[in-house]
């Protein structure tokens, strides 16, 4: 971190701080005006684990049987961020019976007792307004039974995080956290007597952030398919609000909501989870589909790109390619190496994947998972399709922005008679070894099979000396590379026909098989799966084609089909525990 950035995050702090203190002694609120309706979806399961006495947070483990949250120690900024924001209070709502409901009241309590006058880690704006918005949603699951000395203290720090919230929202970084913050004080403004003056200036600003920060193609500067639709819950959640409270939501919020659904719906899977990229993961399970319905936008995903995602479809077969440049500058520090990665599902069952955002396994997973070899790809040995770190700055380890990134990517879409598919090519690779990245994807109309081709081509003739110059190194032994399909952990894979093919099945009983033409070495090899709610990351295996780069243009062709056994249409009824939170 520079010396400019370190001196920065401290004037953040200190006037956070500094607000957060002098809204101790702002007018408390009165009370409700209205409350509008809870929408937040918390995990039953892990509703039971926090009730047993044990915690997963932000990828940190505890175990306090009978013991409070606040007591768990320091585990870093985004393990205080997910506690102060109360997003575990959805948790034991989900649970709802009167040990969860009386786990929520001290808890709360004891916030009140020992941050509640401005102190702590609890008071950025971001996490204040997730906290409002919990507070709110829960206020009768929060205060059922309890006296009126609890009630004003609950309605007194209401009306101080409002005030806090109201001067300090300009703090945060645009994106989720500003979305946040304007929707809780949106939440508190509609909802709080004495805070009705607050509503809209929050309107107002909602409704700038929207224009700024809402691509008129409905995505966002990260890229990130999970931090889209935590922007689109948000809005639908504030437009909700405002309606319920009489109001009309801005035309440039309404113009956002309805911007953006079509293009979730381009990024959400068969099974529906959304495509796992720059950090995003598949999403809360049932979230995508509420937020889709609340929304009220019925608009189908647009031809074409949709935030530089590419979504070929099939029957009960989806294909996702990431098919644009990657995100730049500071909405890079989550993205990842995958220009032209792709992920696959059948019907109810991911079966090509990424290996995910490790950051809550830490920082060396976090840096890992970013990689281009940690996706469905092409990669050269030793080098991403985009590299990480600003040359002359440190950066926090598996936060560093990405630089050496592809500057153009070729899209060619067009469909057959039998056949829709894609044509893509990346510049990733020519600063280093004079070579373009040229993937060919096709996917049959019945969704049956994928044929692909990738090549590595040096093209320009600036391109075949950048590439004459490399094999020199290498005493003309040729630039080795891999070509990667990482499995989801639920499919099984075997070696079949003698090596020359594998054998993938899936839980639906789906058999699927994997062949290439023989121009590359093939492997199965052990690769990770990086999941969200998990302790460590999950054992898989990757399919790997080796080859060597000793032409201007190497090229490798693969299948992926359907066994000719395997009906087209299978009821699939085996239990998916995969968003099961694990046993502790």
């Amino acid at each position: 971190m520079s010396e400019k950035t370190s001196l920065s995050e401290r004037w953040v702090l200190w006037m956070n701080r500094y607000e957060a203190r002098r809204a101790a002694f702002a007018r408390p609120a009165a009370g409700f005006v209205s409350q509008p309706e809870p929408r937040s979806i918390g995990r039953y399961a892990r509703g039971k684990q926090l009730c047993a006495g044990n915690f997963l947070i932000a990828g940190r483990v505890a175990e306090s049987p009978g013991g409070s949250i606040w007591d768990l120690g320091e585990h870093g900024a985004e393990f205080d961020d997910e506690i102060h924001g109360f997003a575990w209070l959805d948790d034991l709502a989900a649970l709802g019976d009167a040990r969860a409901r009386v786990l929520a009241q001290t808890w709360t309590r004891e916030w009140l007792e020992r941050y509640g006058r401005g102190k702590g880690p609890g008071w950025t704006p971001d996490t204040t307004g997730r906290r409002l918005i919990r507070w709110i949603n829960h206020a009768i699951f929060l205060l059922q039974g309890e006296g009126s000395a609890i009630s004003d203290a609950f309605y007194r720090s209401l009306g101080q995080q409002t005030i806090f919230l109201s001067r300090r929202w300009k703090a945060t970084r645009h994106g989720v956290p500003r979305f946040e913050a304007l929707t809780g004080l949106v939440y508190a403004g509609l909802s709080l007597i004495g805070m009705e003056r607050l509503v809209e200036p929050a309107v107002k600003a909602l409704a700038k952030e929207c224009k700024a920060n809402i691509d008129r193609d409905g995505g966002i500067r990260t890229r990130n398919p999970e931090e889209l639709l935590e922007v689109f819950t948000l809005l639908t959640w504030a437009a909700h609000a405002l309606s319920e409270a009489g109001m009309l939501p801005s035309a440039d919020h309404i113009d956002a909501i309805e911007r953006i659904a079509p293009t979730l719906r381009a990024l959400r899977h068969a099974d529906g989870g959304l495509a796992r990229f720059h950090g995003g993961g598949r999403g809360l399970e049932g979230r995508l589909d509420a937020a889709l319905a609340g929304s009220g936008v019925r608009a189908a995903p647009r031809p074409g790109l949709a935030m530089g995602f590419l979504r070929l479809q099939a029957a009960r077969t989806t294909l996702i390619l990431d098919a644009a440049v990657p995100p730049e500058g500071a909405a890079s520090i989550h993205a990842h190496a995958s220009t032209l990665a792709f992920e696959l599902t059948s019907g109810r069952r991911p079966l090509i994947v990424s290996c995910g955002d490790g950051r809550q396994f830490g920082p060396e997973w976090a840096r890992a998972g970013r990689a281009s070899a940690s996706h469905s790809d092409l990669s050269i040995q030793g080098y991403s399709s985009s590299r990480f770190g600003r040359p002359g700055k440190s950066e926090e380890p598996g936060r560093e922005q990405l630089t050496d990134r592809p500057h153009s990517v070729k899209l060619q879409i067009g469909t057959e008679t039998t056949r829709a598919g894609v044509v893509a090519g990346h510049d990733g690779y020519v600063a280093t070894h004079g070579l373009t990245h040229i993937r060919q994807l096709e996917l049959s109309d019945d969704g049956r099979g994928v044929a692909g081709e990738d090549m590595l081509a040096a093209i320009e003739e600036g391109h075949k000396r950048a590439f004459d110059q490399v094999m020199n190194k290498v005493m003309l032994k040729g630039i080795p590379f891999q070509i990667r399909f990482h499995l989801h952990p639920d499919a099984d894979a075997e070696v079949d026909l003698g090596g020359s093919a594998v054998s993938l099945v899936l839980k639906s009983g789906e058999v699927w098989i994997f062949r290439h033409d023989g121009r590359a070495e093939m492997t199965v090899e052990p690769s990770v799966y990086l999941e969200k709610g998990r302790l460590k990351p999950r054992a898989t295996k990757q399919i790997v084609l080796s080859s060597r780069a000793i032409r201007y243009a190497s090229r490798v062709r693969w299948t992926l089909a359907k066994a000719q056994d395997t009906p087209t249409h299978l009821r699939d009824f085996e239990r998916d525990d995969s968003e099961m939170v694990e046993e502790l």
